[in-house]
């Protein structure tokens, strides 16, 4: 993305202030923020709130990111809109070695590390001082919390959240939509539409398939 071209900011919560922040690092103009919230702030980091998300124009001139951490929520705004030219956007304090592939719409944030030959979907997020080591693979609208640990070879499936400082041994994979608790430990594979929690990490809730649909 050109340093010239405007960003339109989805959300005016406080992940947006991470979004934003790490924008500005980048050297990006921040168009606008858009937030369909009536308790919305009237500003977000001095950027004024501009108005619903609908008002965004839904075009390829147009530049935008989602700026919100819960994964469905992103999926579902996203799905909102056809044409819109998703940002991808790396903190300069990030490392992300040459042969990682990265989705449309993926934020990496201030401090994360990412090794070789990882690749991450559309709109995912690999929040601060996430780590990433080799060959893992994260799917679209995955969120890595704060300071999660993925060693070699993790697969995360879409739509899991990885709470956060949750550590994943090298191997395992965990099916699209479950939801890992801060501080777990994952040492086996877990399946899709669990909530699992604790050291080793077990399952603590089981959701229908499909139930992020709804």
């Amino acid at each position: 993305m050109s340093v010239h071209t405007s960003l339109h900011v989805i959300g005016a919560g406080g992940h947006a202030k991470v979004v934003i922040s790490t924008a500005e690092a980048m050297g990006l103009k921040i168009g606008g923020v858009f937030d369909d919230s009536h308790a919305a702030p009237r500003y977000v980091l001095g950027h004024p709130v501009v108005g619903k998300i609908d008002q965004i124009h839904d075009d390829p001139h147009t530049r935008a990111i989602v700026a919100i951490g819960d994964n469905l929520v992103r999926r579902k705004i996203v799905s909102r809109f056809k044409r819109v030219s998703w940002a991808t956007l790396v903190h300069p304090s990030a490392w992300i070695d040459s042969t990682v592939r990265l989705g449309y719409g993926t934020v990496v944030l201030a401090g994360s590390v990412i090794q070789p030959d990882v690749r991450i979907g559309c709109h995912a997020i690999v929040n601060t001082c996430a780590s990433v080591d080799h060959d893992c693979v994260l799917s679209d609208f995955v969120h890595a919390a704060p300071g999660v640990r993925l060693a070699g070879n993790v697969r995360l499936d879409e739509g899991v959240f990885a709470g956060v400082a949750s550590t994943f041994v090298p191997g395992v994979r965990v099916g699209k939509w479950s939801i890992l608790g801060a501080g777990a430990t994952i040492v086996f594979d877990l399946p899709a539409n669990v909530t699992a929690v604790g050291i080793p990490a077990k399952v603590i809730k089981e959701r229908k398939a499909g139930w992020y649909m709804v």
